[in-house]
């Protein structure tokens, strides 16, 4: 029983039909919510604030910076002045907004039990909010990046000898991902000027590589007979000299209300990202991306919950989500986009 109403006052309100015992268990319920681990948009590309829904940067040529524009003064005289080249970039944020809401008759029992705050309605609603706009960020995220088309780099999986935008599927017994990535981290180096630093695998590419020969060759020797060695995403990430590996987990119904659920990964679980990505936005680095936000309320967050009452007669509350963003590749040459990574049968 609460602590915060005695066994008299529930007897009370049971001969008043406010209050029915058991009305719903306090220490259970079941509700998919998804992990936060598994969300790549706000993880995977700096977050760059911006005092203006729109606006533009620059963006320097890539050429004229690694150019030896050196020459020998000749005499009297001075050598013709380095181009320096620029280009504008536009961004152009978008305000996204999701509403639902909470019958406030219905919540009297809540309140009259003493139920815990775990089970109360407002608080999984708030929750429900935050989770749909982490499901529409991916959802942008995923269409944008997560594709062959927004990167000048692609390349194949195949079960065959590559060719030279080709690889061995992760899960073929010929596949070595370590060589694999060192090779395309020096491609990557003199197509952008840097290595790749991060990774946004599909659930299935993730799971090859957790099964892949040659990597459990590589840790064999790393575990004890308590502590068997593991193919983690921080595992791989040491192999493949990279600073973070995301596996996209996340998922979206793109069923309409009523019918039957079709639930699918939001990014393809058989593909790969590899991108050299800023920790923050910088003006003397490149970054495979960026996600442009803009503070739709003035209050310096770009994405917002709020609460407020209805219509009196409706004895309704509402919680508003709010996003504003808007995610851009701003270096092609920074992302080298790895498609059908597994084989066609390849099985978890």
């Amino acid at each position: 029983m609460p602590n915060n109403i005695t066994a008299e006052q529930v007897a009370a309100n049971i001969r008043k039909a406010v209050f029915q015992p058991h009305i719903y268990l306090t220490n259970l319920a079941l509700a998919y919510f998804q992990r936060a681990e598994g969300f790549v948009a706000t993880r995977m590309f700096p977050i760059v604030p911006v005092a203006l829904s729109s606006s533009r940067f620059y963006e320097f040529d890539r050429g004229d910076l690694a150019r030896d524009n050196m020459r020998r003064k000749p005499e009297y005289g001075h050598v013709a002045p380095a181009i320096f080249g620029k280009r504008d970039h536009f961004y152009h944020t978008e305000v996204y907004q999701v509403i639902t809401g909470i019958d406030q008759i219905s919540t009297l029992d809540f309140q009259r039990a003493g139920a815990p705050a775990t089970i109360d309605p407002r608080r999984a609603k708030v929750r429900f909010i935050a989770e749909q706009m982490l499901i529409h960020q991916d959802v942008i995220w995923a269409d944008l990046y997560f594709r062959p088309e927004s990167w000048n780099n692609v390349m194949t999986g195949t079960s065959s000898i590559p060719t030279a935008d080709e690889f061995y599927f992760f899960d073929n017994e010929n596949s070595d991902p370590v060589r694999f990535f060192n090779a395309l981290s020096i491609k990557m180096l003199i197509a952008g000027l840097r290595r790749p630093n991060k990774m946004a695998m599909g659930v299935n590419v993730f799971a090859a590589l957790q099964t892949n020969a040659s990597i459990l060759e590589r840790i064999k020797y790393q575990g004890s007979e308590a502590n068997p060695a593991d193919v983690t995403a921080n595992v791989l990430a040491q192999l493949f000299h990279m600073d973070e590996i995301i596996v996209a987990e996340s998922i979206v119904n793109d069923a309409p209300v009523g019918a039957e659920d079709n639930l699918r990964f939001i990014c393809d679980p058989d593909s790969l990202l590899l991108t050299y990505t800023t920790n923050a936005p910088s003006i003397e680095e490149p970054s495979a991306g960026y996600t442009f936000t803009w503070d739709m309320l003035g209050n310096g967050m770009y994405t917002a919950v709020q609460q407020y009452d209805g219509d009196p007669p409706t004895h309704t509350e509402f919680v508003e989500g709010l996003v504003c963003t808007d995610p851009q590749v701003t270096s092609k040459d920074l992302g080298v986009f790895l498609e059908n990574a597994v084989s066609p049968d390849f099985v978890v």
